[in-house]
């Protein structure tokens, strides 16, 4: 009971702090997990959390390590319930994706992404969560879950793949089943679509074919230099099955106009994909009445020329990442400090115990996971991800 207790304490003493990301980290010693919370919050307005869970006890057996990370998400999931909050979208990070498949549920409810990114702390599975206060969850016939909002219909697609045919056509069919899939709810990739996780198996062989077939693809769909991109992440990751060479998650928002979209540039330090043969965009803010998101693409070592920056030394790839990061977030009128989730991407696992430990230092309450998923690039060392959420007042746009 102090368990409960002691969680709902922190979420009271949360909620009186207004406008602001608050990280919280817990442990569920029954469990044996690690709880980190992040929550948003605007007086009078609604909230908004990430949270990350991993696994403590990594000497269990493979079932019993996602069943504890499964009470868990469940616990975490009733606690919040209590705030009239629903779950979201969630992503397992796996080990083994193919022979973990028999442990994952499926549900309706939410959104929901498994994609085989080992977890560096050695467990068999790692958890990030999305919560949203005061929503309705609805499961489209296509799968694509629809968070509905008073103003805005919110568009999660996972795992969508192909099982047949080389890299160009495995990419092509998903990108027409997602953009078929927007259509159908009157939006389109240009328009609507604001962030992407493109997962690739063999990465170091295969990357440099999905790049071209998404670039000319983006072309037909009038996503240019001239016009813009789309905010992505494109990672070393396994799907279950395994002739999937390409698998792709997408969020996209229906009802969001022009000019609440925005795209960070940061050219101090970083210069445009495009001058290197890829076709996203560094970052991407979508403003609300209440709130700015900012969703901040795949980032690494490098800098405004396009050159790899501290080759083979991670810690100061590691620095010169956050460092980028940080340009992009101050574009966005963000810092750090508005930071609800990472995700660090390193390419050798011996890296984990010094990058852990940097993380640790600069960022201790942050929900994030740390995975072994090699770059798109091999000089690459380090790639981190994130997303933050920024109070502001804007009477031009609905509210959140």
């Amino acid at each position: 009971m102090y368990i409960y207790k002691n969680f709902l304490t922190t979420v009271s003493r949360i909620v009186k702090k207004v406008s602001m990301i608050i990280c919280n980290t817990i442990e569920w010693n029954d469990l044996s997990v690690m709880l980190r919370i992040a929550k948003f919050s605007t007086e009078g307005g609604m909230c908004e959390y990430y949270a990350t869970i991993e696994l403590n006890n990594i000497s269990a057996d493979t079932e019993m390590q996602y069943r504890l990370i499964e009470e868990a998400s469940q616990r975490l999931t009733g606690l919040l319930r209590f705030e009239a909050c629903c779950l979201v979208w969630k992503r397992f990070f796996v080990s083994d994706v193919i022979n973990h498949a028999v442990y994952l549920k499926t549900t309706e409810d939410e959104a929901l992404s498994v994609v085989q990114q080992p977890p560096l702390n050695g467990s068999k599975a790692s958890l990030l969560l999305y919560f949203v206060e005061r929503s309705r969850m609805k499961t489209e016939a296509d799968k694509t879950v629809v968070m509905k909002r008073p103003h805005y219909d919110h568009l999660f697609n996972t795992q969508l793949h192909e099982r047949t045919g080389d890299v160009t056509s495995q990419t092509n069919a998903i990108f027409d089943r997602y953009c078929d899939s927007l259509f159908r709810k009157g939006c389109s990739l240009a328009k609507n679509c604001i962030r992407t996780w493109i997962f690739v198996h063999d990465v170091d062989v295969q990357y440099a074919e999905m790049a071209v077939a998404r670039r000319k693809y983006f072309e037909r769909e009038d996503l240019t230099p001239q016009t813009h991109f789309v905010a992505s992440t494109g990672i070393e990751g396994r799907y279950i099955h395994p002739e999937a060479v390409i698998m792709m998650d997408a969020y996209a928002i229906a009802n969001i106009q022009p000019e609440q979209i925005n795209y960070l540039k940061a050219p101090t330090h970083l210069n445009p994909t495009y001058e290197y043969g890829v076709t996203f965009e560094r970052g991407t803010t979508v403003d609300y009445g209440d709130r700015r998101h900012v969703f901040i693409s795949g980032t690494a070592s490098i800098n405004n020329r396009g050159e790899i920056v501290h080759p083979f030394d991670v810690k100061q790839q590691t620095d010169r990442t956050f460092e980028n990061i940080q340009a992009l977030l101050t574009e966005a009128g963000a810092t750090m400090q508005h930071v609800a989730h990472i995700i660090v991407y390193l390419r050798d696992i011996a890296d984990y115990a010094v990058i852990s430990r940097y993380i640790d230092q600069q960022y201790p309450d942050i929900p994030r996971v740390m995975l072994w998923a090699p770059v798109c690039r091999s000089g690459w060392l380090v790639e981190v991800e994130c997303m933050a959420i920024v109070p502001i007042e804007n009477k031009k746009f609905n509210k959140f």
